[in-house]
């Protein structure tokens, strides 16, 4: 199984990231945090699992802040059906927010300017086009002149979806909890992360924090749980396996997945 992962990492050259953001800190209180991993054009799988937290927040008794850790888009066949999701009002007593990770930050440089040769039709950006209804005219997939690509663009993606994507925070901190797409950047300050580390690191178990990250990107075969990191994308869209962890501040993190299987 473990072949299996190593097969589907990305080995894909980063583009070059020089900016640092600052993440946002809020107080945990008394808010069940959802931390949801990597869905990846996996809108059913996504649907399904939000009811599941949904059910455990009203359980409890407590309101809901669900937080997708990034990669919502790519790979998967319902990239377009998932953003429309996330675009619409969220059941009572939810707060939804979602994360930049490496494919946001991706697709929205090739949106920036669309290429037929870009890696990132390689790297699922083909599967997104797609749901959006987009189809290559010929044998050369979207290898076309930019001036026609971009037209397509315009005429099938919604003005909106661009919008939400360019939007989108590169984390967000409450409590102990940092909550990112790859990794933190343990060198620096909350307020001064550098955006590569944020949606490009590897996991870190650094002794020396005194926060608990918790990140997607590295695909895991069940949700890792040690003293300074939560990995939580189970590679959806290559298991047909989703998950998220709960965290509270008066209990320990819990753990809730649907399957296809």
């Amino acid at each position: 199984m473990a072949d299996v992962f190593k097969r589907f990492t990305s080995l894909f050259r980063k583009p070059p990231l020089a900016d640092t953001v600052s993440l946002e800190q809020r107080d945990h209180g008394g808010v069940a945090v959802y931390a949801i991993g990597d869905v990846h054009g996996c809108a059913s799988l996504y649907r399904r699992l939000e009811e599941r937290i949904v059910a455990d927040a009203r359980s409890i008794g407590r309101r809901a802040c669900l937080v997708l850790l990034g990669d919502i888009v790519d790979r998967g066949p319902e990239t377009a059906d998932m953003i429309d999701h996330l675009l619409a009002p969220p059941p009572r007593g939810v707060e939804r927010l979602c994360l930049r990770g490496n494919h946001e930050d991706m697709m929205l440089r090739f949106l920036d300017k669309p290429r037929g040769t870009s890696s990132w039709l390689d790297f699922g950006g083909y599967e997104t086009l797609m749901s959006y209804g987009m189809r290559p005219p010929g044998n050369d997939g979207f290898n076309l002149p930019e001036r026609q690509l971009r037209l397509m663009l315009d005429t099938c993606i919604p003005p909106a979806h661009r919008e939400f994507l360019e939007a989108l925070p590169y984390g967000i901190v409450f409590g102990h909890h940092a909550l990112v797409h790859a990794a933190l950047d343990h060198e620096g300050p909350l307020d001064a992360q550098r955006e590569e580390v944020l949606l490009w690191g590897g996991p870190s178990d650094d002794p020396a924090s005194d926060l608990t990250v918790v990140h997607g990107h590295t695909i895991v075969e069940k949700v890792v749980f040690t003293k300074h990191r939560i990995a939580v994308d189970t590679g959806a869209y290559v298991t047909g396996r989703l998950s998220a962890v709960r965290l509270l501040t008066d209990a320990p993190p819990l753990l809730l997945d649907v399957s296809d299987a």
